[in-house]
Order: C-alpha cells, then sequence, then structure tokens
C-alpha cells in the first residue's frame, strides 16, 4: 500500500521504515490542511498525528484523490471529522494504546519538577549558584491527587502516585472494581476539585470535556493546587488559567499539550518570533512547566506505534477487519 504520512519528524522516518515490510511510505514534513492534500496524489491511505486537520473538505479532497484509508499514528481521533469519512465510505483506523507508561511517567516527572523544583537547582548549580533559597517543595505522601480521566494511562498514574503514598480521587464516567481495590476513590467532578492537592488530566478531548479546566471549575478548586495537563490542549481553557495563575489560585502548572500547539510544536522555532502572547505569558510565569507534547516520546512508544499502524494498513490493503478500527 502506498501511505503518504503528514507532519513527518525524524524519528517518525526512523521506526517507520524499521519496521516496515512492504509498503511503500511517502513521508512529508507538512502537516495536513487543505492547501497540502495534493502531497497524496496516487495513495491508497494517508498516516496522521494529532495536529493535522481531517475535517470535511480535505476528506472530500482525499476521496476524490482515490485514499481509501486515514492511519492515526495516535489514540486520539478529535482531528478527524468521523461523520464525513463515514459518508465517504473511507476507513479510520488508530492506536489505542502505545505506551500509557510513556505518558504516565512523563505526568509524574513534571510533578516533580514544578514540585521540588529540579529545573532551577540544575541550572544554579551549573552557574555555581548552590543557595537552596526558594527550592522548597512538599512531601506527596498523603496528598490527595485527583486524576479525571481514568483510561489506561490514568490507571498506571495512579498506581504510580500510590507508591508514593498519596491518596487518589477519580473522576470517570465508569468506575473500575479493580482499581477501588487498589485504593482508588470515585467521585463526582465537583468534589474531585474541592479535595485534591493536584489535578492531572487523563480524559479524551471531545464536546464534553472541552475545557473542562474552565474559570467555573478553578473556582471550585483548592487554592495552591497543582494542575497537570499532558492529555489534550483544548482540555484546558488557557486564558482562564492565566487568571488563576495571576491571582494563586493555581500554584503550579504543568503542560505537555497547549490548546494552539499545531503552530508552535514539534519545531524549531528559537530563531522566530513567537506570536502566540497566551503560550508567551504562560511561560513568563516562574511556577509554570511546559514542555512540547513529549509525555508519548520513549523508544517503546515510538517502537508501537509504527507496529500498529503498519498492521493497521496491512489490514485495509489485505481487506481485513482491524481491532483499532474507528469507523
Amino acid at each position: 500500500m502506498k501511505v503518504a504520512f503528514f507532519s513527518s519528524q525524524s524519528y517518525d522516518i526512523e521506526y517507520f521504515n524499521r519496521y516496515n515490510k512492504g509498503h511503500e511510505l511517502l513521508f512529508h514534513e507538512a502537516s495536513l490542511q487543505e492547501s497540502t492534500v495534493n502531497l497524496a496524489e496516487g495513495c491508497e491511505a494517508i498516516c496522521v498525528f494529532v495536529n493535522d486537520k481531517v475535517n470535511a473538505a480535505v476528506i472530500g479532497q482525499l476521496k476524490a484523490k482515490g485514499v481509501k484509508a486515514v492511519a492515526l499514528r495516535c489514540a486520539g481521533y478529535n482531528n478527524v471529522d468521523l461523520e464525513a469519512a463515514k459518508a465517504s465510505g473511507m476507513r479510520v483506523v488508530r492506536v489505542p494504546a502505545y505506551s500509557p507508561y510513556a505518558v504516565a511517567e512523563h505526568t509524574v516527572a513534571l510533578i516533580l519538577t514544578l514540585n521540588r523544583k529540579t529545573h532551577k537547582a540544575y541550572n544554579r548549580v551549573r552557574e555555581g549558584n548552590f543557595s537552596l533559597d526558594r527550592l522548597i517543595g512538599f512531601d506527596l505522601n498523603e496528598k490527595v491527587i485527583g486524576i479525571i480521566g481514568m483510561g489506561k494511562i490514568g490507571e498506571v498514574f495512579a498506581k504510580i502516585m500510590i507508591g508514593f503514598g498519596c491518596r487518589i480521587m477519580a473522576f470517570d464516567i465508569n468506575s473500575n472494581a479493580e482499581m477501588e481495590k487498589i485504593g482508588v476513590t470515585y467521585v463526582q467532578l465537583e468534589e474531585l476539585l474541592g479535595i485534591a492537592d493536584i489535578i492531572s488530566l487523563h480524559c479524551p478531548l471531545n464536546d464534553q470535556t472541552r475545557h473542562i479546566i474552565n474559570t467555573a471549575n478553578i473556582a471550585r478548586m483548592k487554592t495552591g493546587v497543582m494542575l497537570i495537563n499532558t492529555g489534550r490542549g483544548a482540555l484546558v481553557d488557557s486564558l482562564a488559567v492565566v487568571d488563576a495563575l495571576k491571582s494563586g489560585k493555581i500554584a503550579y502548572l504543568g503542560l505537555d499539550v497547549y490548546e494552539q500547539e499545531e503552530t508552535l510544536f514539534f519545531r524549531d522555532l528559537s530563531e522566530n518570533i513567537i506570536a502566540d502572547d497566551t503560550i508567551m505569558r504562560l511561560m513568563s510565569f516562574p511556577n509554570v512547566l511546559v514542555t512540547a507534547h513529549q509525555a508519548f516520546f520513549t523508544d517503546e512508544a515510538l517502537s508501537k506505534i509504527a507496529t500498529v499502524t503498519l498492521q493497521n494498513l496491512s489490514d485495509i490493503a489485505e481487506g481485513k477487519p482491524s481491532p483499532n478500527t474507528v469507523i
């Protein structure tokens, strides 16, 4: 199968070529949008990532070019117009679970870094400053961790934090008896927001969860809360969070995703003027830590993404059902 890859990075090329057996892979650095659909000319399928736009207009153009499938090399599919894809007879497949450990462990890294200020200590010591002033953290033991979204990543994260001696409160549309047995307490969102010392987002992005962290829900949080988002950027209303940081309501913020990240992340902008005033304001706070959507970025995860995506494409090429089909 001839496949056009969009938003390709060097690691995509490395891992997909490593595991490819028989497909013709064309890698394009450009993201998928209406102006770049022509790059899929002559291809039977496309492979996209989280910030590619697979809307109705794009799907119409892809169909006209003979593209029969959209392979997402990620778990989320909120960037795909599923109704348009279904109407066009286009198959959509994804990688539902590549490494929940990678994302959960990065979440813990953000928490520990913000709390113990290891990034600041590192820079100080390299400059010969061995002072401990303004580096005070807090014990994680006995702290209440509020987890919004208890899928596979949320479950792994909960188990890690239980190991730190934390109390785990979770909000999800479904409870899990196995997680309850190890100490997770399922509560309503309002209760979680009011009691959690640290809130971590692990839910999918949909109409119900978009801006779940908004002005009203921030007001329900404890003053001095730590907020971590390694899920999807639009789970958080960035402007509301800026106000909460200014007031001190949110005392620590860790972001691996950002709602306008498609114009920023996965590229080197070190010599550019960044026009996004909101991300620049967020990064100006000393109690904010931003990483560029790297929570998934481990060897194990990249290997799983490549092998599962390639198998999905093989299933489509051979006319077989795929267990990873979205539609």
